[in-house]
């Protein structure tokens, strides 16, 4: 089906719509639509009435600026989705992710699913953090694990180091004294980012804070100035990614 098809389907769909709302006994009645016969389109107000041939023609150029307005969903096809060979090919985000002892099986799997989005260049899973194949990490991964670079290290703090020692900045996402507010923290464009998040309870580990190159907190202005490690990741990952990507 071609695009002007589906547009005018589309409007048809809503002229029936509004028709059969709209639709009067009588002309006395409040402002409205009618059909007679299906030849033609009454549109009445309180002084006059209006009467068009009842042509597609016609029904785009009286509902077409309110559907318009309308937005269609996408369907999945077309989404432009990357297949898992390509997205290894596909030149990724100088982020990196450290999961510092995330207990939660379903969390770990919805942070592979925002590395996935938003191209994120490796995984390390750390501590007591499970690591895939698992049917709940699959769960909100989606798949994510088979796209997503990832790999298991016993001991953060040992991570940390060689990441230091590879130039990469280690950012601790935390509240603690003398953190940077996200909407204030800066990124060097030319450099890789490795954000850690801590364990759901007790957060990032005090070692891990003092060993990690600048802490980071999410302002937060309710009443428990406490998110979910998975949607910690969704709003860091975001506006870091964005920051290295200004222009999008």
């Amino acid at each position: 089906m071609s695009h002007r098809a589906v547009i005018l389907s589309v409007v048809e769909g809503a002229a029936e719509m509004f028709l059969s709302i709209f639709r009067l006994r009588s002309r006395r009645q409040k402002p409205g639509f009618i059909t007679s016969k299906r030849k033609s389109i009454d549109f009445f107000t309180q002084k006059r009435i209006y009467r068009f041939p009842h042509t597609p023609r016609t029904i785009v150029d009286i509902f077409g600026p309110m559907v318009k307005k309308m937005n269609r969903k996408l369907e999945n096809s077309e989404l432009e989705r990357l297949d898992v060979e390509t997205f290894k090919q596909t030149e990724k985000s100088p982020i990196i992710l450290i999961l510092d002892n995330i207990r939660s099986l379903n969390n770990i799997g919805s942070v592979f699913r925002t590395a996935d989005a938003f191209l994120i260049q490796k995984i390390y899973l750390c501590g007591i953090t499970a690591t895939p194949p698992h049917k709940d990490i699959r769960k909100t991964a989606l798949g994510a694990t088979e796209s997503v670079d990832w790999e298991y290290r016993k001991d953060t703090l040992e991570l940390i180091g060689e990441l230091k020692q590879a130039g990469i900045r280690t950012v601790a996402v935390e509240q603690a004294e003398n953190a940077t507010m996200l909407n204030e923290f800066t990124v060097n464009t030319k450099e890789t980012i490795a954000l850690i998040f801590g364990n759901e309870v007790k957060g990032v580990s005090q070692e891990v804070v003092s060993a990690s190159d600048a802490v980071v907190e999410i302002p937060q202005f309710g009443t428990k100035h406490s998110l979910n490690i998975s949607v910690s990741a969704g709003v860091v990952v975001w506006d870091i990614w964005n920051k290295f990507h200004p222009k999008n």
